[in-house]
């Protein structure tokens, strides 16, 4: 013990030497460096390596090596098994000569002995791999102590934590380029929707901001809701539905507690998911019960939603869209805005106006498809000489009937 009391001393000094190097430096490949350095004057070996490991391509990347040569690989693959038999051994050291029966030990046999590579650590940070140490012989000659093997798994277990710290800040990078790209998209689907409304309402110019400005805040409430169900493949069940639908709420109360110029926005945060016909949520609210603002914001919320691809759908043909706007107006979505909304595609698409806001929002080719032109024609000329309140009239009528057979309950 006496003869072990200067290496343990050392070990631990560079033990804390290397929490420091991970909790302070911000240089994550310098980091690495270090803590190599760190390890392998602690165990008085001249070989080794540090690697990451890319569970999409299922590969060890070394990021760090010393003394292994040019010819040892730079990526080693790792199969399942080896995987699931890494993941079983936890964060404990192996012996590179004695784990011949997995393929991970036969595939790179060669290199290993060609550099005398006598232990493997994979690196488990909350039961995931990140990376593993590869570690050749000691100076000495002499094998690794159980002593000296807890000392690799501490240090070991400090370098896993920087490399999923690492992780950890490449996907929130990641996650923050692709919010701020779906906002980018976001704001101009709402301006140029909100656009194509104002050009036959003649909003202001006050209005229209506002309008825009509801546009883009209108789903705030879903920062609550788990991002599992706002982006599921797949569509969602009961539970998640509903927990889904408090999302306009919260909006509700979020933005409310903040001064800004435009006091409806709110309200189109609340209520962008009513419906004129009364089945929407969450008050069930009708027609002139909802506000203009939020009727607004439904229809663009709803066109994006149908234009756009989506994890759990493709985008709908155009026509299909068109139809979809004729057959509920009245029902989901003000007929008066409906009908503004497909006069300023129209005249788009005859080059009435120099503003190419559906095709760069849509691609030329979509908003070019066979037939669309008379669609959109068709459904004003259905539309136009009716009212908001013709529309309600004829729906309410049909809802009584469908109570009365039974089909459905207010």
């Amino acid at each position: 013990m006496l003869e072990q009391n200067p290496k343990l001393i050392h070990a631990f000094g560079a033990l804390a030497e290397l929490g420091q190097e991970v909790a302070n430096k911000n240089n994550f490949q310098e980091t690495i460096r270090t803590s190599l350095h760190l390890l392998s004057g602690a165990l008085g070996t001249m070989r080794g390596g540090v690697a990451r490991y890319s569970r999409y391509g299922r590969e060890l990347n070394m990021l760090a090596v010393r003394g292994l040569g040019d010819d040892f690989p730079l990526s080693l693959s790792v199969c399942v098994e080896d995987e699931r038999q890494f993941l079983t051994n936890g964060l404990n050291a192996i012996d590179a000569h004695a784990a011949r029966v997995l393929p991970f030990f036969q595939v790179y046999a060669t290199s290993f002995e060609r550099r005398r590579i006598e232990l493997f650590v994979p690196l488990i940070i909350r039961d995931e791999i990140v990376g593993g140490l590869f570690l050749g012989e000691k100076a000495t000659g002499e094998g690794y102590s159980s002593y000296e093997k807890e000392i690799i798994c501490a240090m070991g277990r400090h370098i896993g934590v920087a490399i999923s710290q690492r992780n950890l800040l490449a996907e929130i990078e990641r996650h923050s380029e692709e919010n701020r790209k779906l906002f980018d998209d976001l704001r101009r689907t709402y301006a140029d929707t909100v656009k194509a409304f104002a050009t036959e309402l003649e909003w202001s110019p006050e209005q229209i901001e506002g309008a825009a400005t509801a546009g883009y805040l209108h789903d705030v409430g879903k920062l609550t809701v788990e991002r599992k169900i706002i982006n599921a493949p797949y569509r969602i069940n009961a539970k998640e539905s509903a927990e889904l639908n408090k999302h306009p709420v919260v909006g509700f109360e979020i933005l409310q507690a903040i001064h800004h110029p435009f006091t409806d926005v709110p309200l189109a945060a609340k209520y962008h998911h009513e419906r004129l016909d009364g089945r929407g949520y969450p008050d069930g609210l009708y027609d002139r019960e909802i506000p203009y603002i939020a009727k607004v914001v439904n229809l663009a919320d709803s066109f994006d939603a149908m234009t756009t691809d989506r994890p759990y759908k493709a985008r709908r043909p155009a026509i299909d869209v068109v139809d979809d706007l004729r057959r509920n107006a009245g029902k989901q979505f003000a007929p008066e805005l409906v009908v503004a909304f497909l006069r300023g595609v129209l005249r788009e698409l005859k080059s009435e106006t120099k503003d190419r806001r559906f095709r760069r929002l849509l691609g030329r080719e979509y908003m070019e498809a066979e037939g669309l032109m008379p669609a959109i024609s068709d459904a004003l000329n259905e539309l136009e000489p009716t009212t908001t309140l013709t529309y309600i009239a004829e729906h309410a009528t049909e809802l009584r009937t469908e109570v009365a057979e039974g089909r459905t309950s207010l």
